[in-house]
């Protein structure tokens, strides 16, 4: 059995340029980011084992927001997350492997969550 590490950062609300439909482009819609990245994983994590053996969480949630491009607008979500892919695989050679998941709130009438999961492995 391999051992594996996984950060989650979950439900972060991002409004983000997105959208093919007339009425989507040229204004931020509300989506619900979700991101898990797996790790190459430490021999040991002992009680002062120090953050560089591990990644900080904050930089996934950074990748979901500050990393996204300010401005720029992305016609598919499927391209926000390839996005968010890309800045945690640049960002650490550690990560393996990313799934994120993408709910697009404004689209919900009755609270169903409607949207994609993208699983990325590094190339």
């Amino acid at each position: 059995m391999t051992d594996s590490l996984t950060l989650e950062v979950a439900d972060l609300d991002v409004d983000v340029l997105t959208g093919i439909y007339s009425e989507e482009t040229g204004k931020p819609q509300p989506l619900r980011i979700s991101i898990t990245a797996r790790l190459a994983v430490a021999d040991h994590y002992a009680p002062e084992t120090l953050l560089d053996a591990s990644k900080n969480y904050m930089d996934l949630k950074f990748a979901a927001t500050g990393a996204l491009p300010e401005g720029r607008h992305f016609k598919l979500i499927e391209a926000v997350a390839d996005h968010i892919c890309e800045t945690l695989f640049v960002q650490d050679a550690r990560v393996e492997a990313v799934t994120v998941k993408i709910v697009k709130l404004a689209i919900a009438e009755a609270g169903e969550r409607i949207g994609i999961t993208l699983h990325r492995e590094r190339r």
